[in-house]
């Protein structure tokens, strides 16, 4: 008995390195952007990437014995749109209902409240003034956040653009009235435009987890196992503490 669980167990490692890493890399799917969070990751000045997502990347390939290699997108979107294709074995980015018809997912590390900041000079400070025929909000095209705020505004008109930096111009210069967005990033925001105001009402948790293409069951076990320890044994928090959120408490659950 123990010769066949010996014999099992590299067969099963093998198994699992067929499935999440065929190419013999573990490539893991990030978004880049300088809004920061437990979401978004950023290019370095050495060329390479820094955040959450790259850390967990790191140390999940580290334990599979493979190099990790990052395939980069412009956002959580663009990702989901090629879960299918063949180009990522693994991600970590914001879960609804749409897109679990498109991959995995495993468990929730962090929940967000999300909200809109407001264009310097708005009279607008709440959801209720927000919500306007003639108001223009933005929001990252194809996102939960943006399904949420299309859900939650009736009469304001929210447009997606693909990118973080392209909003923040159009807020900057004030031809957006609005973004949705986590609170955390929008609250970094209202730092480096003076004048905007991050409204207090929230209107969507936003849960980010770990996730895998679909019919992969040995990659979601894996990467299922990998987030539940990481959380506990300290590599989460590490992850976190790296990429400026020292101050952020791990949450997991909504309420």
């Amino acid at each position: 008995m123990m010769a066949a669980m010996m014999a099992a167990g590299p067969a099963s490692a093998d198994a699992l390195k067929d499935e999440i890493a065929a190419t013999g890399r573990l490539r893991v799917a990030i978004a880049i952007s300088p809004a920061g969070g437990a979401f978004w990751s950023t290019k370095t000045e050495q060329g390479g990437y820094a955040g959450v997502p790259v850390d967990l990347g790191k140390v999940m390939a580290a334990q599979l014995g493979v190099p990790v290699e990052y395939v980069a997108y412009q956002n959580s979107g663009q990702i989901t749109d090629s879960a299918g294709k063949g180009n990522w074995d693994v991600t970590f980015l914001p879960k609804d209902p749409e897109r679990e018809n498109k991959m995995s997912f495993g468990p929730i590390y962090e929940v967000a409240d999300a909200t809109y900041i407001v264009k310097a000079g708005s009279p607008v400070t709440n959801f209720a003034m927000l919500d306007q025929p003639g108001i223009k909000v933005a929001a990252v095209n194809n996102t939960t956040t943006m399904r949420g705020a299309v859900a939650h505004l009736k009469n304001a008109k929210v447009t997606g653009y693909q990118t973080y930096d392209e909003i923040f111009g159009l807020l900057g210069s004030g031809e957006v009235d609005a973004f949705a967005l986590s609170r955390d990033q929008l609250n970094a925001m209202a730092k480096k435009i003076p004048g905007t105001r991050v409204l207090d009402e929230t209107f969507k948790q936003t849960v980010t987890a770990v996730a895998v293409p679909l019919n992969h069951p040995q990659s979601l076990a894996f990467a299922a196992k990998f987030m539940t320890d990481a959380t506990t044994d300290g590599t989460l928090r590490k992850a976190y503490d790296n990429n400026g959120l020292k101050d952020t408490p791990i949450r997991t659950q909504t309420r």
